[in-house]
Order: C-alpha cells, then sequence, then structure tokens
C-alpha cells in the first residue's frame, strides 16, 4: 500500500503505532492510520492506490466530502480479514489538519514513506485521555529525549 501511495503521489503520512515502528518502537496494533490531504484530487489518487493495492471497489465510496467534512476519519476494513485496519484521517477536531503534521521521510522496508516526525506523534499522543496515547507518549519521550 505505501508503494502504491508513492507510486501515484498520495500526500498522506504515517501517524499512529505503526509510525512509531517506523522510527524503532515496536508495539502491537490493530490498525494503520494516516493523516491523508482531503482534497479531491489527491482522494482520487488514494482510492486509486487502495484498489491497486486490495483489488475491492468499495473504496470508490471513499470521499474528500467525508474526509473533510465534520466526522472527517474514514475507517477502511480490506477484505482479509488478517490485514490491519485502515483509518484515513482529514483532520483532527480543530486540533490537526494535514497540513499541521509534521513529517519526515523515513525508510520502510525497501521503500521510503512520510512518516510523523517522533516529535509530531508526542504532542499529538502526551494530552489524550487513552492511556495507550500517554504511554506511547512517554515512551517517544524517554527514546528521543524529548522536552515538553
Amino acid at each position: 500500500m505505501l508503494a502504491a501511495f508513492e507510486r501515484l503521489g498520495v500526500r498522506y503520512v504515517l501517524v499512529g503505532s505503526m509510525a512509531m515502528a517506523a522510527h524503532g518502537i515496536v508495539r502491537a496494533t490493530e490498525d494503520v492510520d494516516f493523516f491523508v490531504s482531503p482534497d479531491e484530487q489527491n482522494v482520487g489518487r488514494l482510492r486509486q492506490a487502495l484498489y491497486e493495492t486490495y483489488n475491492d471497489e468499495s473504496v470508490f465510496e471513499i470521499s474528500s466530502e467525508d474526509l473533510a467534512g465534520t466526522y472527517p476519519v474514514v475507517r477502511y476494513g480490506p477484505p482479509d480479514p488478517e490485514t490491519l485496519t485502515i483509518d484515513l484521517i482529514g483532520r483532527l477536531g480543530d486540533a490537526y489538519s494535514f497540513e499541521d503534521v509534521e513529517a519526515e521521510s523515513v525508510d520502510v522496508g525497501d521503500l521510503t514513506a512520510q512518516v510523523a516526525t517522533p516529535w509530531m506523534l508526542y504532542v499529538m499522543k502526551r494530552d489524550t485521555v487513552r492511556p495507550q496515547d500517554r504511554a506511547d507518549a512517554q515512551v517517544l519521550r524517554e527514546t528521543f529525549g524529548l522536552k515538553d
């Protein structure tokens, strides 16, 4: 999927626990989280990348209106139940939009992906109410020597 994102020019940033894994902090997860630019052209490239990866026509139901709307997160479950669920995020409330997410290029296997920086991941996770996010923030802080 990342290879298809890169090849088709999808504007995305890998966030969440898989972004932490790209930075060397591995923990179990049930999904993959991406911030995506919600503009129509980008969402068209996103749909094409998902279709090429999963051969699932339901991806064409994903719309820029959804990703830019009142509830700007779309959860996609690929047809194979062994595949992780994918959360596509247009923004998180008023706190973060695609443009707000600080990213860097990180080598992931044999390709380079756009991944949220350790600082960005820390800032996004440190003040949430979810215990796992707070634990992730602490690990990021310790691993990368981050200061508030």
